[in-house]
């Protein structure tokens, strides 16, 4: 089924792993917390028990390193049945530490599209996660003045986007949301009204994974790059 965009305004986008590099040094992460406990359980169910203590605390961490720093020493605690060795919480923060530390890395094209796209539509930047952070990164990456306003989600489900578009006057109708995960970027914004197009990262979260019957009758493009998105927009826009 064909999309007809000429009817978009204003372009939201997702920053981790859209914009740049995220979810490769949340898997770096979880290899080094588990070798660091290897000592206590094999890796598989390291990664099991981690991604257990994650979920269970969304509602109170929310999103982020932070939030993930804090999992592991609770994961960590209860693996080493709480007699975890000072010297190994330390590395478990050192860890954490070295994420929010790391450089920021531009995907491909991301620049010559925001360039681009900015000169004929109004862009937001929609991403979730912890503000202090996102800030940082979003500072590093040389790319806030492409943005009209940018916005840290608590979450990025439906009532999320809706109220946003709420609060910046965007009819949804007028609006296409450009992300990598179709549970937050993708199928939120179809179920309001909006578009989107999905710009897949070589590795995803589990929790941002979605079913074939979640995305089913639902109508969205899927591209390889973020540079085909400027092949499919309109050529003019004012």
């Amino acid at each position: 089924m064909e999309i007809n965009y000429d009817d978009i305004k204003v372009i939201g986008f997702d920053a981790d792993d859209t914009l740049w590099v995220n979810e490769t040094y949340f898997r770096e992460a979880e290899e080094a917390f588990a070798k660091l406990l290897s000592e206590y359980e094999t890796p598989n169910k390291i990664d099991q028990e981690l991604f257990k203590m994650e979920i269970g605390n969304l509602g109170l961490y929310g999103y982020g390193v932070k939030a993930f720093t804090l999992s592991m020493v609770e994961c960590a605690l209860e693996l080493s049945n709480y007699n975890l060795p000072s010297r190994k919480m330390n590395k478990i923060l050192d860890i954490g530490k070295t994420m929010l530390n790391k450089p920021v890395e531009l995907l491909d094209g991301v620049e010559e599209v925001l360039k681009s796209l900015s000169k004929k539509y109004r862009l937001i930047l929609a991403t979730k996660g912890d503000l202090l952070d996102q800030e940082r990164k979003l500072e590093k990456s040389g790319l806030t003045s492409y943005f009209h306003h940018i916005e840290v989600l608590s979450d990025k489900k439906e009532n999320n986007y809706a109220k946003l578009l709420k609060h910046l006057d965007i009819n949804p109708g007028e609006f296409l949301m450009i992300g990598n995960s179709l549970k937050s970027d993708v199928l939120p914004l179809v179920n309001i009204g909006a578009k989107a197009i999905h710009v897949p990262f070589h590795t995803t979260w589990a929790h941002e994974e979605v079913t074939e019957k979640e995305t089913n009758g639902k109508t969205y493009k899927t591209l390889n790059s973020l540079r085909d998105v400027l092949r499919i927009l309109p050529e003019n826009q004012t």
